[in-house]
């Protein structure tokens, strides 16, 4: 697989060292299943984080506060137990094509879950809204289908995971990690040989930019976490 739009180095650094936001690191996980450079990049960070770990000086902490840490942990292990068929479940998943980062979202395959129509052409699935309000959803194109002409309001993440689509600013195929921002003005359109499926983080809503479309933004943003009116 040919992999051409990756995250930038600073994402790949906050997602190593463990600082980023649920939502993000979803888009990064399942980016790096599908890109050998991306991974090779992520391991040299963890080593290189796990280098200057190991330099830190240590800090002494008291019996209590251990013993308190160790309980939480072996109270964690007794309510989630992990049984033999949870286990089967996930290696039934593995060969559905599905990134396992989004297992406990698909469980059956893409077909499986809650799609909606948000257009003629892209039906919707919710998957979570991570603690800072951005929504996670996967999006699912016919072949040759187009969204709507629109901008941004905040930061938009795309991860195409089957197929894929075009816009003003090129073609984006299985594997790629695109970034909008509120500058980006674009069309994406599913090629026309196969559906595209993407999956899509949106920490602000979208804001439609056609004559016919714009008097549907004021419903966007009341549909979103992070959605204002005035």
């Amino acid at each position: 697989m040919v992999v051409n739009y990756h995250p930038d180095s600073e994402l790949l650094t906050t997602f190593s060292a463990g600082s980023m936001p649920l939502s993000q690191a979803l888009c990064v996980s399942a980016h790096l299943e599908m890109c050998s450079d991306c991974r090779a990049g992520v391991r040299s960070l963890n080593k290189l984080g796990a280098h200057v770990f190991n330099q830190m000086k240590p800090s002494r902490v008291s019996d209590e506060l251990k013993e308190s840490v160790f309980s939480q942990l072996d109270d964690t292990v007794a309510q989630n137990p992990i049984s033999d068929n949870q286990s089967r479940n996930n290696t039934v998943r593995s060969d559905s094509g599905v990134p396992s980062c989004l297992h406990q979202f698909v469980a059956d395959g893409y077909d499986s879950l809650s799609w909606h129509w948000v257009s003629p052409s892209i039906k919707q699935a919710n998957l979570c809204v991570d603690g800072d309000g951005a929504r996670v959803a996967l999006l699912r194109i016919k072949p040759g289908g187009k969204a709507t002409h629109h901008t941004h309001m905040g930061e938009e993440i795309t991860m195409v995971l089957k197929g894929a689509f075009s816009d003003e600013s090129g073609i984006f195929q299985q594997g790629d990690f695109v970034l909008r921002g509120s500058n980006d003005k674009h069309r994406p359109m599913a090629t026309k040989d196969s559906e595209c499926i993407c999956l899509t983080v949106l920490d602000a809503p979208l804001q439609f930019t056609g004559n016919f479309s714009r008097w549907l933004n004021p419903l966007l943003r009341l549909g979103h976490p992070h959605g204002k009116i005035g």
